[in-house]
């Protein structure tokens, strides 16, 4: 079973998600530029918010290269012999990542997502070194990595361990770039800040009340975001716990509706909900609805124009392909239909309110 989503949202001027230079990522599409937030991006932001923690509390993992330094930290501060301490930090590290590095307080080369039950493991071995003042031996710091059915974020998002490869995991999310529906070019905003203690003496001689002056980018837009679940591989993946895999659904179905990324959010107030939700859910194989917009949306009123571009899409796939979804919902805010409660309802299995163009004959 595939669980497909298709969101439109708006963001006012922004900088949601910094290139090298530190201007919004871009890319062009159907020959016109467009403004684009990477997959990357938005998935940090959805993992870190609230609504995940208050639905997936317990069972998310934390993403770190410093979990061998951590162990240090805390056996000597507990009063550790240093030599114990550093032993046993560097064997759970060389358990966790393969490779750490003690000239550099013992960090991985490599970021890795570290589970709730792997966690608890390295706590119980810290406290085992702090009862008997002896060092971990490297067949135990082996015990500590484990399988990830217990973290949700892993089993949503995917997790890459180098050294073990036996415990990495497929992602069952994929998620797609968001990009404009429409043409849409990077701004500069021009900004000053005052210096408060400055006189009007010292305005006067600089010529400027500016203590400082620079400048950055921005951009605003209508995006279109695709991602599709693979429910099968995400219950695999949290062990054949189908509760859990319901729970992750409903917390990743209302942060991608909710949540964007947090990139220079106190200067432009970034704060956005998704204006259309598209979801579709059965077993045919996925595909994204980005056609609809390889010709840029024009106009002054390009949400109904994308809202029309994106569901025209789908009844076109399925008129050419026969049908590919058994059934839909849609959250449209401007249009009036659906709500979030009625598309997470859905997405667990209730019947949808928009019914897939009949297949061709």
């Amino acid at each position: 079973m595939y669980l497909q989503l298709h969101l439109l949202t708006s963001y006012p001027p922004s900088n949601l998600n910094r290139d090298d230079m530190g201007r919004p990522k871009a890319a062009t599409m159907g020959g016109a530029p467009r403004l684009r937030v990477s997959s990357q991006s938005l998935k940090r932001a959805w993992r870190t918010s609230a609504i995940f923690q208050e639905h997936l509390d317990g069972a998310l993992s934390t993403r770190t290269r410093r979990m061998a330094g951590e162990v240090l930290t805390r056996l000597t501060a507990q009063g550790v012999e240093e030599k114990v301490a550093t032993a046993s930090a560097e064997a759970i590290g060389k358990a966790l990542y393969g490779k750490v590095d003690p000239k550099e307080k013992f960090q991985a080369g490599q970021l890795a997502f570290i589970g709730p039950a792997e966690r608890a493991a390295v706590d119980a071995l810290v406290a085992e070194v702090v009862k008997t003042g002896k060092a971990v031996d490297e067949k135990t710091a082996l015990g500590v990595v484990k399988e990830a059915h217990q973290g949700a974020d892993i089993a949503l998002f995917g997790r890459m361990l180098a050294a073990r490869p036996h415990f990495n995991v497929e992602a069952a999310v994929d998620v797609a770039h968001a990009i404009t529906v429409h043409k849409a070019v990077i701004e500069d905003d021009f900004f000053t800040a005052v210096d408060d203690l400055q006189t009007r003496a010292e305005e006067d001689d600089a010529g400027s009340g500016a203590g400082f002056m620079g400048e950055t980018g921005f951009g605003a837009g209508l995006y279109y975001l695709y991602l599709c679940i693979n429910r099968r591989l995400l219950v695999e993946n949290l062990g054949g716990d189908e509760a859990l895999a319901d729970t992750a659904v409903r917390a990743l179905a209302e942060a991608a509706a909710k949540v964007g990324p947090g990139g220079k959010r106190t200067s432009f107030g970034s704060h956005a909900y998704a204006l259309v939700v598209l979801a579709e859910r059965g077993p045919m194989l996925p595909r994204s609805l980005s056609t609809a917009f390889l010709k840029p949306v024009g106009g002054t009123d390009m949400l109904p124009t994308a809202t029309a571009a994106l569901l025209t899409t789908a009844e076109s796939m399925d008129r050419a392909y026969g049908a590919t979804a058994e059934d839909r919902y849609l959250l449209d805010v401007a249009g009036g239909g659906g709500s979030l409660a009625g598309l997470i309802g859905f997405l667990g299995g209730e019947a949808g309110n928009r019914t897939p163009a009949p297949a061709a004959a």
